[in-house]
């Protein structure tokens, strides 16, 4: 399968910087969703990021009624354990490990490379960093779950075994309900993952407190 080439936006906080971040939207957005909340997270005294936000490619998406938008894979229906785009997902799993090695001939090594995504970019975020084959920086993961979850034993890489992996979810998010975030925290956990849990009284959507809890997660992962 041939991976998807994702369009995307780039904003160093520095010349030559030595850190990039791949940050994935939800479903519907574009890579623009994000980028506001760079400037929020208080990193100036971190070495030189490259944040990256791509945009997923346009497809039919089954639960919208087949209207066709931007997303990471398929929604089969609203469950979202039995039924999954299991080829959808990997296809974007290689766009993301193909933007990794675009990186990586730029200089910055894959353990100066964190993933990051909300709600299926979470997803994708957990789906190619848990299979990557090289260490990875860190895990950024919101408001999203482990997809392909029953394969993950089996798939995962050992280099990323001990990767920090910085989850946080809603409590009022009724498009992925917090039970369905608790149940990927709690798999994560018995196979053995360092997972910094945050939860927040919000719908499906990003807080004041969380952004300063990811700036401060950062602070810590980058020092």
């Amino acid at each position: 399968m041939t991976p998807t080439h994702l369009e995307t936006i780039q904003i160093d906080s520095a010349p030559n910087p030595s850190v990039a971040v791949i940050w994935m939207h939800g479903l519907g957005a574009d890579g623009n969703d994000f980028v506001p909340i760079v400037r929020e997270l208080n990193l100036q005294n971190c070495p030189g990021i490259r944040f990256i936000f791509p945009h997923a490619p346009t497809m039919p998406v089954t639960i919208n009624g087949g209207n066709v938008m931007r997303a990471w894979y398929d929604i089969l229906g609203t469950d979202l354990v039995r039924r999954e785009d299991d080829a959808g997902l990997r296809k974007s799993q290689e766009a993301i490990a193909q933007l990794i090695a675009n990186e990586k001939a730029r200089g910055i090594a894959a353990d100066h490379i964190i993933l990051a995504g909300f709600s299926q970019g979470c997803a994708i975020a957990l789906q190619t960093g848990l299979r990557y084959p090289e260490k990875l920086a860190g895990l950024l993961c919101l408001s999203g779950y482990v997809p392909i979850h029953t394969t993950l034993a089996a798939e995962r890489s050992p280099a990323n075994q001990a990767t920090p992996i910085f989850m946080a979810h809603g409590r009022a998010d009724p498009v992925i309900p917090i039970h369905r975030a608790e149940q990927s925290r709690d798999l994560l956990q018995s196979l053995g993952y360092s997972v910094e849990w945050h939860e927040y009284m919000m719908p499906h959507s990003v807080c004041e407190e969380e952004i300063e809890d990811i700036g401060n997660w950062l602070r810590q992962l980058l020092a």
